[in-house]
This record gives C-alpha cells, sequence and structure tokens, in this order.
C-alpha cells in the first residue's frame, strides 16, 4: 500500500458537504481520518458525524470539588486550628459557612471549567494548523487522508457531489 495524501475538499453549503462526508464514509473513511473546517460552528449531527467527546465538565466537577473542599476547610479546618471563643457566638457559625462553601464550590467551578476549555482544545499549539481563506467568506472545508493511489476516485466522487476544489494540502504555519 502506497503513502497517504492528504486532500481537501471546499463546499459552498452545509448540504453537500454531508453529502460529502456521507460519500468518504461509503469510500472507507472514518470520522477519525477526516476534520471539518468551517467559519461557523455546525453541529456533528448536521454532517452526519458523531458529537464531539469533551473532558470539560468533568474537569469542572473536579474543581467545584476541590472548592467545596476548600471551602469546608475554612469554615471548620481553621477555627478548629486557631480557636476563637468570642462570647455567645457559635465557633462552626453555619449560615455563614453555608455561604462561603457555596461561593468557594462556584469559585473552583469557574476556575477549573476556564481551564478545561484551554486544556481540552490544546491551547497553546505549536504545530503547523490548516487554514483556508476560504472559510473566513463561509465555506466549507473537508480534510482528509486518502490512499494516494486511489486519489482520483476521491477527486471525482467529491467533484460529482458538489465540492468547488479537492486539492492536495499542506499545513502551513498560521
Amino acid at each position: 500500500m502506497s503513502d497517504t495524501t492528504m486532500l481537501l475538499a471546499v463546499f459552498e453549503d452545509i448540504e453537500p458537504a454531508a453529502n460529502g462526508i456521507e460519500k468518504l464514509h461509503e469510500l472507507g473513511l472514518t470520522d477519525d481520518q477526516m476534520n471539518v473546517i468551517s467559519g461557523i460552528p455546525i453541529k456533528g449531527i448536521i454532517l452526519g458525524r458523531r458529537s464531539a467527546i469533551t473532558r470539560v465538565s468533568s474537569i469542572a466537577l473536579t474543581g467545584a470539588i476541590l472548592g467545596m473542599f476548600l471551602g469546608l476547610f475554612l469554615i471548620y479546618g481553621t477555627p478548629f486550628l486557631f480557636p476563637l471563643t468570642v462570647g455567645g457566638q457559635p465557633i462552626y457559625p453555619v449560615p455563614q459557612g453555608i455561604i462561603i462553601t457555596f461561593e468557594m464550590t462556584m469559585l473552583g467551578l469557574m476556575g477549573f471549567a476556564f481551564i478545561g476549555m484551554f486544556v481540552d482544545s490544546g491551547f497553546p499549539s505549536y504545530t503547523p494548523k490548516e487554514y483556508i481563506p476560504e472559510i473566513s467568506d463561509g465555506k466549507i472545508a473537508v480534510l482528509f487522508h486518502c490512499p494516494g493511489d486511489e486519489q482520483k476516485k476521491f477527486v471525482s466522487a467529491l467533484t460529482k457531489l458538489g465540492a468547488e476544489s479537492v486539492d492536495p494540502a499542506e499545513a502551513r504555519q498560521l
């Protein structure tokens, strides 16, 4: 088997792009072998692909749990380590404790969700990325790997389905 070639198919609208992705599936490519590049967010289900898997929610949940434990430590740990008795006041105040626990939980959740978005998106990236100027004009591109000896079959199939161009692609530094 020869080397694989990276091809870039540019489509004018969503429907031809969805048909092109379906044809790529029929030709034996999986979702891992193709990448949809668009200037607007398009749900994967519209293009006949599975939804993206993200770890942001589990990272944010971890932050919420850590924030809650930090809040509980501030409420119960600090008076335990440094007891200060004031006449008529409880050592462990419940109403203030609820507020502090809630605020620390939300602070941990928001902070870790923010960090999780960067981790999940691979920021910062030092590798060359694929950029096509036509994407800024509202077009949709499908970047995929195909066997080098079957390149003409892929090009003709996508051109028949409405691709404006199907050309070999190269990664360039932005």
